[in-house]
């Protein structure tokens, strides 16, 4: 396929990437007003425009991760020039219906939550779509399963998954910085620590995706009777580790939903 995405920002960028590293087959236009900062991407043969509607007639998929302010704007820009496309939009809180009268109801709307880990071939993506564009929808789906997973969920997950998916990127991050930070407190330098932190991060979460288990089930492989991984956990417990987690993600999704 031919993708067109407008928005070179971070999440445009690492979609980019992704699908030039691990979906070598499709072709890549990414679009940005100034272009100074992504031109390195030519380099893996991913055209750069600072014209939103750059050849995007001849594009099979439009992916918009631009900004809710943005998308009358865009839409405007773009409408004229396009028939029949698929849209997916990853745009933070715009509904399908929504996108779909926006676009006149001529287009393919399906509503996109990928996250930054994309260019690494690793995102968790959640994606929607309505039942007569589930031809395209699955499109979609088979471009951003080479870049990770995709889930098709329910849209009115659609905002949980923004926090589970996008923002639990910086959640798990902030994890590993805390390990890290532990790490030089008891000895190592911080890039030792760095290291043990992320590759243990890394290698937990692969054990979860290659056994399906619940992760108290692989917990309970590292704990021992009177050890020191139990005591560990507990104190962690004592102090607010999971419900200041569960409060965080919460706290989040109001944001969302205002």
């Amino acid at each position: 396929m031919k993708v067109h995405i407008i928005g070179g920002g971070n999440l445009g960028v690492s979609i980019a990437l992704g699908i030039a590293k691990f979906s070598p087959n499709n072709q890549v236009t990414v679009t940005r007003r100034n272009t100074a900062s992504i031109l390195h991407l030519e380099k893996l043969g991913i055209t750069v425009s600072a014209d939103n509607t750059h050849e995007i007639q001849e594009a099979d998929v439009i992916i918009l991760t631009i900004k809710p302010y943005q998308v009358d704007t865009v839409l405007a820009e773009i409408l004229p020039v396009i028939n029949n496309k698929i849209i997916a939009s990853a745009v933070s809180g715009l509904a399908i219906d929504v996108l779909q009268e926006k676009t006149k109801l001529v287009h393919h709307a399906v509503r996109i939550m990928p996250n930054i880990a994309a260019q690494f071939g690793e995102s968790a993506t959640c994606i929607s779509f309505n039942e007569k564009d589930k031809a395209e929808g699955e499109r979609v789906v088979e471009l951003f399963n080479d870049l990770g997973t995709a889930l098709v969920i329910d849209e009115k997950l659609m905002d949980a998954a923004t926090v589970l998916g996008a923002c639990g990127t910086a959640y798990a991050l902030r994890y590993i910085r805390a390990s890290m930070q532990a790490g030089i407190e008891i000895g190592f330098d911080s890039q030792t620590a760095l290291a043990i932190a992320a590759q243990t991060v890394k290698g937990a979460a692969q054990m979860l995706v290659e056994e399906k288990v619940h992760p108290e089930q692989l917990i309970d492989r590292v704990t021992t009777p009177q050890g020191c991984t139990i005591v560990g956990l507990n104190e962690m417990e004592h102090n607010g580790f999971s419900s200041s987690l569960i409060k965080g993600i919460k706290t989040s999704l109001k944001q969302i939903k205002g």
